[in-house]
């Protein structure tokens, strides 16, 4: 079980002391943006490390943390759905397995659960599983090639992205595969340039966005690297404003959100940054900040407006239930 020594992101911490921090862009390079926060119905456990999907009217939220203990937790089975026009949650089904850090992602009809660390532990796993909504049935997919946790995933003409992540050993990797569910396969595309770990995945426009994360050098990442499946190729993106990890993402609009998050050096502590990103004109704007400060939550947006919900408010093994709301002016 995960410990307040050890905490949810692994026993290596303690190795990396005295890390390089990510230098942010200057004030001047990233703009303002208005928008309002309300807090709605909370998740009826709380959760950190948690996945989070929607199919544009609900959304779902799957695997994670749950606290049972002063310094021990298990990964709980419960699939959610929250309703954001009835401000009401429902328990839809059980997971196969439970999971931490894994990837959920909603496509016609039909949920996937990619990766993450197996149970409450911090062992990758290669497990795929399926939810057919309407039938209301699981079904095992075929394994993610590369076991792996805290990945990003998306959505992206159709077919399922899995990038990077941690695997055996620890390792960081850039791996990027992608499932195509008309054939039920995996195939691997071109690798993301920077190797890391707890980052996020937003498809807009035809192409990926992976933003901030974390390596074998520091916790605070403001790489932004964006994918264009037309010619299997990366290129960078302007620099995450503020870096850090353990971060949730959503896209609403022309823009790519981003929410939260949690550093180890030189301070421990949690972010309450909300920034956004526009990839047609390679910019960012700060957002007013999140009404909680937390790490290990996500997001997803419906109707014009954002839900970040669950996450730790303290870096390593916290959890809450919260779900808050970002309606943004324009």
């Amino acid at each position: 079980m995960p410990s307040r020594a050890c905490d949810a992101h692994g026993a290596w911490l303690g190795a990396l002391l005295g890390l390089c921090l990510v230098v942010p862009l200057a004030a001047a390079d990233v703009g303002e943006a208005a928008g309002e926060w309300r807090r709605m119905a909370p998740l009826p456990e709380a959760r950190t490390e948690v996945s989070v999907a929607t199919d544009g009217a609900r959304i779902f939220l799957a695997g994670g943390f749950k606290q049972t203990g002063e310094e021990e937790a298990t990964a709980p089975r419960r699939l959610f759905a929250y309703d954001p026009a009835d401000d009401r949650w429902e328990t839809l089904t059980e997971l196969p397995r439970g999971v931490n850090h894994a990837g959920l992602e909603y496509h016609d009809g039909r949920l996937y659960l990619i990766g993450g660390y197996d149970e409450a532990s911090f062992t990758p796993t290669d497990a795929f599983h399926i939810y057919d909504i309407d039938a209301e049935r699981w079904r095992q997919g075929p394994v993610l090639p590369t076991p792996r946790g805290a990945l990003a995933t998306a959505v992206l003409d159709g077919r399922i992205h899995a990038i990077g992540g941690t695997t055996h050993g620890r390792e960081d990797v850039g791996v990027h595969e992608v499932y195509d569910p008309q054939r039920d396969l995996w195939s691997q595309l071109a690798a993301m340039p920077t190797p890391r770990n707890h980052h996020r995945a937003a498809a807009i426009d035809g192409r990926l966005v992976v933003l901030a994360g974390r390596d074998a050098a520091t916790f605070r990442l403001s790489t932004n690297e964006i994918y264009h499946p037309e010619e299997d190729r990366w290129e960078e993106g302007a620099p995450v404003p503020t870096g850090r990890s353990g971060v949730a993402v959503a896209v609403l609009d022309d823009w790519v959100y981003l929410f939260g998050g949690e550093t180890f050096s030189p301070e421990k502590r949690t972010f309450d940054e909300a920034e956004r990103y526009h990839p047609e004109e390679d910019r960012w704007e700060r957002l007013p900040p999140m009404p909680t400060a937390r790490h290990g939550l996500d997001a997803a947006a419906v109707g014009g407006a954002l839900y970040v919900i669950a996450g730790g408010p303290e870096a390593g093994f916290a959890f809450s239930d919260l779900n808050e709301r970002l309606t943004p002016d324009d």
